[in-house]
């Protein structure tokens, strides 16, 4: 592939779950398959047997893997693919019902699962929300380890979690180790490193799709738990910038990604400075990437992969755009410690 780096946008891969809804269809204008409750829509996925395409453009059809090998550093800047793969995971989650009670690897996956190693940190950022909806994110202060074995996997471990509002606006970060779930009625934009790995310790007497009880970890989960995580990490203090055609708010910083949510007036036109790589997850509005006759158009649900390197590589915002840029810190190196 000889193509100079160009900003991209996937096909979404569409996960059928026993909790998701059709909400991507209604608010987005997603076409979903068949009529089932569609939980997952992963729009930048690198993992085995869930590889993004390119939607549409000169590379339509090409995997994201091939765009990680034939670009390289031009891509991904000073950040380092995730056992060999692209390092971020993007996905919109649909909850019409409430997700399991789960947490997520801090050490090297067993190898069950077949995923790569490593830790999995996400976020969420609440895109709508009915009335009342809620986050289960983190123990209340001074749960321990025997406080969620007394509880096991029954509606009390509920009672051990801290509740946070599903506010439309409102961004969590979900460190390694963290139990969490969310509440029936949102819909969140999930950032995560590249794992699948979740180890649930209740899901509220539901079954599968299978009509079968779905596998619990609680072991696992138990083995992988954070305990006393403060408040400001799950909900960092806000950080705003501003001019007269542009707002940047700083959502969440771990050492695996940075979520800032970017606000530009109709008429914002601007050449990229480049330099990292960058994924727009586009909430409202609509404009387009243009770099020499290559046009990339962008609208509400869609997640535009922006590579590193970006010269000549101009923004153009039809009408006012609200998004959520995504990128790795440059301090992040592989090997160094989780958080």
């Amino acid at each position: 592939m000889d193509s100079p780096p160009i900003p991209v946008v996937f096909e979404p891969i569409f996960k059928l779950k026993p909790w998701g809804g059709r909400e991507l269809e209604r608010l987005f204008g997603k076409k979903l398959p068949g009529d089932g409750p569609i939980g997952e829509s992963w729009e930048v996925a690198d993992l085995p047997d869930n590889e993004s395409r390119v939607a549409s453009g000169p590379l339509a059809g090409r995997r994201l893997a091939e765009l990680v090998a034939s670009w390289g550093s031009d891509l991904l800047g000073s950040a380092a693919p995730a056992a060999g793969r692209f390092p971020l995971l993007i996905k919109f989650l649909d909850a019409r019902e409430r997700l399991s009670i789960q947490t997520h690897p801090r050490a090297a996956a067993d190898g069950a699962h077949g995923e790569p190693p490593g830790v999995k940190h996400e976020a969420w950022y609440v895109i709508g929300a009915e009335p009342d909806a809620e986050l289960y994110i983190g123990l209340k202060a001074g749960v321990g380890p025997e406080d969620v074995r007394a509880a096991g996997s029954t509606p009390a471990l509920a009672e051990l979690l801290q509740r946070w509002p599903g506010r439309p606006g409102r961004c969590y970060h979900l460190p390694s180790g963290v139990p969490h779930a969310l509440g029936a009625g949102l819909l969140v934009a999930e950032i995560q490193t590249p794992s699948d790995v979740t180890y649930r310790l209740y899901d509220w007497g539901r079954v599968g799709l299978d009509g079968r009880p779905r596998e619990l970890h609680f072991e696992q989960a138990l083995a992988n738990m954070q305990y006393d995580v403060p408040a400001e990490r799950i909900a960092p203090p806000r950080r705003h910038t501003a001019d007269m055609l542009a707002t940047i708010t700083r959502l969440v910083m771990c050492e695996r990604f940075a979520i800032d949510r970017l606000r530009f007036c109709e008429g914002y036109a601007r050449e990229l400075p480049g330099g990292e790589l960058a994924i727009w997850i586009v909430l409202a509005g609509s404009g387009a990437l243009l770099r020499q006759r290559y046009r990339c158009a962008f609208r509400p649900g869609d997640v535009v992969l922006v590579p590193a390197r970006t010269a000549g590589t101009r923004v153009e915002v039809a009408a006012d755009c609200t998004l959520l840029e995504v990128k790795i810190p440059a301090a992040y190196a592989p090997g160094r410690a989780a958080e």
